[in-house]
């Protein structure tokens, strides 16, 4: 089991002390990231004019917002990664398909070739019989 990890860190210039099993730099990017978010409402005049409870609100609204948007991102590209897998898998068996196809066509071909090289013997043999013929 994963060692509980105790860390303190500076969220919106106050300290806490999170505690989880995660890294201490994953904890720390949590921290960070939200941080950012209320660095981002900072700059904004509306956000300096609303009280504490809003701005709680706010903060989590846009990180509620953030979550589903990649959540959204995450299901489109395994919807898109399952599209790619299935016409992976087509183009796969049409290239065996397609395989076989050849192996038979280059068999005929190799059959089409003998059966040419008997036929030229065969020609050369009565050529060679009618030019014996006629010198008799």
């Amino acid at each position: 089991m994963n060692k509980m990890n105790d860390i303190e860190v500076i969220i919106n210039n106050k300290r806490y002390n999170l505690l989880g099993y995660e890294s201490e730099e994953y904890l720390h990017k949590i921290a960070s990231y939200i941080n950012n978010k209320y660095s981002e409402f900072k700059k904004k005049d509306f956000y300096k004019m609303m009280d504490s409870e809003m701005k709680s609100i706010l903060l989590e609204i846009n990180i509620a917002d953030d979550y589903f948007k990649i959540r959204n991102q995450i299901k489109d590209l395994e919807t898109e990664n399952e599209d790619s897998s299935k016409e992976i898998f087509n183009l796969k068996h049409e290239l065996i398909s397609i395989q076989t196809k050849l192996e038979e066509k280059e068999k005929e071909v190799q059959s089409l070739k003998e059966e040419l090289n008997e036929a030229q013997k065969k020609i050369i043999r009565l050529e060679t019989e009618l030019t014996d013929k006629n010198r008799s």
